[in-house]
C-alpha cells in the first residue's frame, strides 16, 4: 500500500495537492488527528486499499504534537509513509492569506507573519524528514498538480526521480534543493555580444557553455555522483531529489548545464525533469 503524508505550510497548496492525489486514485483524508493514523491504516489494509494519503498540519492544534509517536507506530507496522512537504516564502504566503481574507491558524491576535513564524518552528523537524519538498512560491495551481501527478504516477518503476532546477544566485538558492551546483566557474556567455540576449536553451549558448574547459568533466562526474547515491536513497525510502544548478542570473550557464545534466541522468537510470526558475527575470 502506498501511504502519503501530506503536510507543510498553511497557504502553500495542501488542498490543491490533496485534490491531485485524489484524482490519481488515492483515498484522501484531511486534517486527521495524528493519533488515529495507525487505526486508519489498519482499516485501509482490511479494505484492501492500495493508495492512501493523509493531510496532517498545525490545524490539529495540540494533537499535532502526537505525530512523532504515530509515525513511529506506522514504521513499526511497516507502513512507512512518503512525506510530502509544501513550502513557500513568507511574502508569497502573506499575499495568499490576504487575497483569501483568512487568518493564519497560529496567528492569534498577532499578524499573519507571526503565525507563519510559529508554524515554521513547529514544522521544522517534519520538514527535515520530508521525502519530497516542493517550493510552491513560483508555481501555479496547474504546476503543483503536475508535480504531484509526476511524483505519484501509477505504474511508475521504482526509480529515483530528480528535478533539476536552474537558478540565479542573485535571486537566492532554491529552498528545496538537496544538491547545489555552482556554474560560475565557467565563462559567462553574457560577455559575448552575440550570445548576450540568448538563453541557455538556444543552441549557440548551449554549444558555447558545454565546450568550455571543465564543463564536460562536470557533467560526467556530477551525473555519476547522483547515480551513486540513487540506490541508497531508494533503500531509505527517499524517491525524490532536487538538484539546483546556479549561475549569476539563471539565464545562460545554469540553464544549459541543467538541460544537459537531466539528459545524462536519464541515461544512468535517474528519471529527470527540468525547471528554469529564473529564466526571463532579467
Amino acid at each position: 500500500m502506498d501511504v502519503v503524508l501530506l503536510t507543510g505550510m498553511s497557504g502553500a497548496g495542501r488542498s490543491t495537492a490533496a485534490r491531485a492525489l485524489e484524482d490519481i486514485g488515492f483515498f484522501v483524508t484531511d486534517n486527521l488527528p495524528p493519533q488515529l493514523l495507525p487505526e486508519l491504516l489498519q482499516i485501509a489494509h482490511e479494505q484492501h486499499l492500495e493508495r492512501i494519503a493523509v493531510v496532517v498540519d498545525v490545524r490539529g492544534g495540540r494533537m499535532f504534537a502526537d505525530l512523532d509517536v504515530a509515525l513511529d507506530r506506522m514504521r513499526l507496522a511497516d507502513d512507512r509513509p512518503t512525506i510530502v512537504f509544501l513550502e513557500a516564502s513568507d511574502d508569497v504566503l502573506v499575499r495568499r492569506f490576504e487575497s483569501n481574507r483568512r487568518p493564519h491558524p497560529l496567528q492569534g491576535v498577532g499578524r499573519v507573519l507571526d503565525g507563519l513564524g510559529r508554524e515554521r518552528e513547529v514544522l521544522a523537524p517534519l520538514r527535515g524528514d520530508a521525502d519530497l519538498l516542493l517550493d510552491t512560491s513560483g508555481m501555479t495551481l496547474h504546476d503543483l498538480r503536475r508535480a504531484i501527478e509526476r511524483a505519484f504516477e501509477v505504474g511508475a518503476p521504482a526509480l529515483l526521480k530528480a528535478t533539476v532546477v536552474s537558478f540565479g544566485f542573485k535571486y537566492g538558492i532554491p529552498v528545496d534543493a538537496d544538491f547545489v551546483a555552482d556554474m560560475r566557474f565557467l565563462p559567462n556567455p553574457y560577455w559575448v555580444p552575440e550570445l548576450r540576449e540568448l538563453t541557455g536553451r538556444d543552441a549557440a549558448v548551449n554549444d558555447y557553455v558545454v565546450s568550455r574547459p571543465g564543463a564536460a568533466e562536470f557533467l560526467e562526474h556530477y551525473s555519476a555522483l547522483i547515480h551513486s547515491v540513487a540506490d541508497g536513497y531508494l533503500v531509505e525510502g527517499k524517491r525524490f531529489v532536487t538538484i539546483a544548478v546556479g549561475c549569476t542570473g539563471g539565464k545562460h550557464r545554469s540553464v544549459a548545464i541543467a538541460e544537459n545534466l537531466a539528459v545524462r541522468l536519464v541515461k544512468v537510470g535517474v528519471e529527470s525533469a527540468v525547471i528554469h526558475r529564473d529564466l526571463g527575470r532579467e
